[in-house]
């Protein structure tokens, strides 16, 4: 476990350097993910001790929330004051990510099927 989590941290660090060097405006971890992603489509499986780590992160992902949580409850004030911005801002992002991942997930699967794209 400690060798995948070393994994999953190197790439994650080749994110952050990536990022601090070109000064994409991506976040670190977004790159490290996708090179992650690369590289694992590159070797063509995923090593058992890497999914192994990968599900048990998983698990306890909900441990992540925390501290957002206490973030809340210490601006709770700022939050009552531009309820309505962050109210919008929520919606609006919501249905932005719902319909893009319709829309990703639609191409994956025509990719799958091997189907043409409509347009």
């Amino acid at each position: 476990m400690i060798g995948a989590l070393a994994v999953l941290l190197a790439f994650q660090l080749t994110g952050e350097i990536a990022i601090r060097w070109s000064g994409v405006p991506v976040p670190g971890p977004v790159v490290g993910m996708l090179l992650l992603f690369l590289a694992l489509r590159w070797r063509k499986a995923l090593p058992d001790p890497l999914r192994a780590t990968a599900e048990t992160l998983l698990s306890h992902l909900s441990l992540l929330f925390i501290p957002a949580g206490v973030g809340i409850v210490q601006h709770g004030a700022r939050l009552a004051e531009e309820w309505l911005a962050i109210t919008v801002a929520l919606v609006l992002s919501t249905l932005i990510t719902v319909a893009v991942t319709a829309l990703v997930m639609q191409t994956v699967i025509r990719w799958r099927r091997g189907a043409p794209h409509d347009g």
